[in-house]
């Protein structure tokens, strides 16, 4: 179960079809991103092994979806670039707590938003495309980002407990959805 707050505003598709190069370079962004936050993870927590292993396992198929949407972009004509980045992921950080171990339980839950939104906007995408190969690529995406989204919260809830997690992640996700509703441009996977 997705544990998100509010769901995408439903203009976002609309934006996203007609921006649909610049949504998969985002995406390939994204999916970069999320494998370099796992192993940054895996460095600044050595003294939770109950981390390592998922986080390694998550990275390296956050990079294997990384180099999957590659192919594709390349498969369009297009490239790999540098592209302007969304403040999403910043602005939700933002509600992060400093001090231990809460830094780390929002970091998770933060990332486990970061991956239910994907999922959520993956499934927009495949039910939406008129190009059959990436719907087909965003249906596949869908069950590994659900399972991303639960790993994070899992991760959480072994640090502090379920309950307390969950009430934790229902607070972070209220945040998510002021972020969103802001309708920040250009378009991007998570904007």
């Amino acid at each position: 179960m997705l544990r998100l707050a509010a769901p995408t505003r439903p203009d976002w598709v609309v934006e996203a079809l007609a921006s649909l190069d610049e949504i998969l370079l985002d995406h390939a962004h994204c999916e970069k991103k999320a494998a370099s936050t796992a192993v940054s993870m895996l460095f600044r927590y050595p003294e939770r092994p109950e981390l390592m292993r998922p986080l390694s396992e998550l990275a390296r198929e956050e990079l294997r979806h990384f180099e999957l949407v590659l192919g594709i972009i390349e498969k369009r004509g297009g490239a790999f670039t540098r592209q302007f980045p969304s403040s999403y992921a910043q602005r939700l950080y933002g509600a992060v707590e400093k001090s231990e171990p809460a830094r780390l339980v929002d970091s998770l839950l933060c990332c486990a938003l970061i991956e239910a939104r994907s999922c959520e906007r993956m499934q927009i995408l495949a039910d939406h495309l008129q190009d059959a190969e990436l719907s087909k690529l965003y249906r596949g995406l869908l069950a590994s980002e659900a399972r991303h989204h639960q790993v994070y919260v899992d991760l959480a809830a072994e640090v502090v407990g379920m309950d307390f997690a969950m009430n934790r992640l229902e607070e972070l996700a209220l945040h998510e959805a002021s972020v969103l509703a802001d309708g920040e441009r250009p378009v991007r996977l998570h904007s």
